[in-house]
């Protein structure tokens, strides 16, 4: 907060104009933000109305709110790629989301972008995502009448979910940030615009998304061995660079340089980076996503969820009320969130319990 001349300050209080300081932060984010960001003054708002912090923006509010979460403290206990690493320096669902929120926030600030926004929308991205990385979300959408996506399960943890079923009512900018963040195989940036985001500071989320997991899981895979690096397409590598850090800060100068380059009309690669963006994508899923390794575990961790996922059905008073607070919801989809919020951790200790014999204490 700017300090006041003690005069000055008598002199506002006295006129009852002295604005808190959201009110201040506002009045920042407008003089020093590109004309094309989305400032907190101009949220479309929430579900349910509620009276404006004294200190915190909107979006700030909604940062604080993914964070304090349960959701968020279970990610550091979900897959990103390899299940159960017993090395120390494996990413997890947490260390993901907080590498894409690092990420997004640079480009963000780069761009003159609402930083705030940025940063709720990458540490909310991947709230719904199941146990077991993406072999989890292949089960439910098995499994589930109404298939399963971890975006669209995201915005069920932040609507529904949390806080015994109030939600976290997030703002409408920060929901449809979530909604709309990369999807695997999707383009990089939608051709459709009602596919894209509807602020920049959701397209940098996307693309920061996609520029966190090649690196990330790339340097994962070298690290356990799956890949060596003689095996990198060069190509690719000769684009983009020889090291994670190198690859990093090749994208991310790319997407600042080409963006601005429209005048942030909206967020882009050139054309050279995304190829090569794709190319590594491609690499990884023949070779590291698909690879014999990572598969013979998959299907361990499907077997897991298959006769978790049937029993909950066959056994509903079993699902907690602390796991699962929608009680009236229809059996599948009350079964579908009690099982996609386990962490992998909890998965494997529930199939023990389940399934398998347990040890007599003989006195």
């Amino acid at each position: 907060m700017p300090y006041l001349r003690p005069q000055k300050r008598q002199d506002l209080r006295a006129n009852n104009v002295l604005k808190t300081i959201r009110e201040q932060t506002e009045d920042i984010e407008t003089s020093i933000l590109h004309p094309n960001a989305c400032l907190s003054r101009n949220s479309k708002g929430r579900h349910r109305s509620e009276k404006e912090d004294n200190l915190r923006t909107c979006f700030q509010r909604d940062r604080d709110r993914i964070i304090h979460s349960k959701s968020f403290r279970r990610l550091k206990h979900k897959t990103q790629v390899f299940l159960a690493p017993q090395g120390d320096h494996y990413r997890t669902r947490l260390t993901h989301v907080l590498e894409v929120s690092q990420i997004a926030r640079t480009i963000t600030r780069a761009l003159r972008l609402n930083e705030d926004l940025t940063e709720a929308i990458a540490l909310g991205h991947d709230l719904g995502h199941t146990p077991f990385g993406h072999a989890g979300e292949s089960v439910l959408n098995e499994l589930h009448p109404g298939g399963f996506d971890h975006y669209k399960q995201s915005l069920r943890v932040v609507d529904m979910l949390e806080k015994n079923g109030k939600g976290l009512n997030l703002t409408f900018e920060v929901r449809d940030g979530i909604d709309k963040h990369s999807k695997g195989i999707g383009d990089i940036v939608p051709k459709g615009i009602k596919d894209r985001p509807c602020t920049l500071e959701g397209s940098v989320v996307r693309i920061s998304d996609i520029i966190a997991y090649v690196n990330h899981d790339l340097d994962d895979a070298l690290r356990a061995g799956v890949l060596k690096r003689k095996e990198l397409p060069s190509k690719i590598i000769k684009v983009i660079g020889d090291s994670s850090s190198k690859r990093i800060n090749t994208m991310v100068t790319d997407v600042v340089v080409e963006s601005l380059k429209k005048d942030l009309a909206f967020v882009k690669m050139s054309r050279d980076v995304e190829t090569a963006v794709y190319g590594l994508r491609d690499f990884l899923f023949e070779r590291v996503y698909y690879s014999e390794a990572i598969i013979k575990e998959f299907k361990k961790a499907r077997i897991i969820l298959k006769a978790l996922y049937e029993h909950y059905l066959e056994n509903a008073e079993g699902l907690t009320e602390r796991e699962c607070i929608l009680k009236t919801a229809e059996k599948h989809r009350a079964v579908c969130d009690f099982v996609a919020g386990m962490t992998d951790s909890f998965a494997l200790m529930t199939y023990e319990r389940l399934f398998l014999p347990q040890q007599w204490a003989v006195l």
